[in-house]
C-alpha cells in the first residue's frame, strides 16, 4: 500500500491560501534540502485544482535540475469537479475523488504526495487517507485569508518530528492518531 504524505505551507496565524505571497522571503538552502528529502521515494502528486493550477502554470516553466525536472516528470493526479483538461503530465481522479485516492493508495508504486490544504484535504483527512503532514509554519502573520481545517471538527495528530530553519520556518511532521 502505497502512503500518502501531505505538505503545506501555513502561517502563524492559520492562513494557508496565497503561500507565493508570503513565503519566498524564508527560502533558502534549508528549505531546498528539505524539499529535496521530502521528496525521496515520490512518485507521483495528488494536487487539487486550485493547487494544480497555480503549480502547472509555475512549474511548469522551469527546468535544469534534478528536483525540478523530476517534481515535473511525475504523475499527477488532480481533484476537480470543473476542470475537463488537463497539461503538464496530469489527468483527473475519476469519480468520487477520495474515493480515487483510495485506490491509487492501493496500486503499487512510490509514496504520494499532496501540496496545499483546503476543501480536498479536508475529505482526505475525514476519510484517514493522509498518512503524513509536514506544516511548514512560516514566521509571518497573514491577518486574513483561507485558514487550516477551517471548520474541521476536533482531530488528534501525533508529532513526529519538527525541523527549524534558521530562516524561522518550523516544519511539523505529524501523523493522525490511531
Amino acid at each position: 500500500m502505497r502512503k500518502l504524505l501531505e505538505s503545506t505551507f501555513v502561517t502563524l496565524d492559520g492562513v494557508i491560501s496565497d503561500p507565493h505571497v508570503y513565503s519566498p522571503p524564508y527560502w533558502d538552502d534549508e528549505h531546498t534540502a528539505y524539499s529535496v528529502s521530502l521528496m525521496e521515494g515520490v512518485d507521483a502528486q495528488v494536487l487539487g485544482r486550485r493547487t494544480y493550477e497555480g503549480f502547472a502554470e509555475a512549474w511548469s516553466q522551469r527546468s535544469g535540475d534534478p528536483f525540478t525536472d523530476h517534481f515535473n516528470a511525475m504523475p499527477k493526479y488532480v481533484a476537480s469537479r470543473t476542470l475537463t483538461e488537463l497539461t503538464w503530465n496530469a489527468q483527473l481522479l475519476e469519480g468520487d475523488a477520495v474515493e480515487a485516492v483510495r485506490r491509487l493508495k492501493e496500486q503499487e508504486g512510490g509514496t504520494l504526495i499532496k501540496y496545499g490544504t483546503g476543501e480536498f484535504s479536508k475529505a482526505l483527512l475525514d476519510a484517514k487517507l493522509v498518512d503524513e503532514y509536514h506544516f511548514w509554519v512560516f514566521p509571518v502573520v497573514a491577518g486574513s485569508g483561507d485558514r487550516l481545517f477551517d471548520g474541521q471538527p476536533l482531530t488528534h495528530l501525533e508529532l513526529l518530528g519538527s525541523t527549524t530553519f534558521k530562516s524561522g520556518i518550523v516544519v511539523h511532521k505529524l501523523a493522525p492518531k490511531a
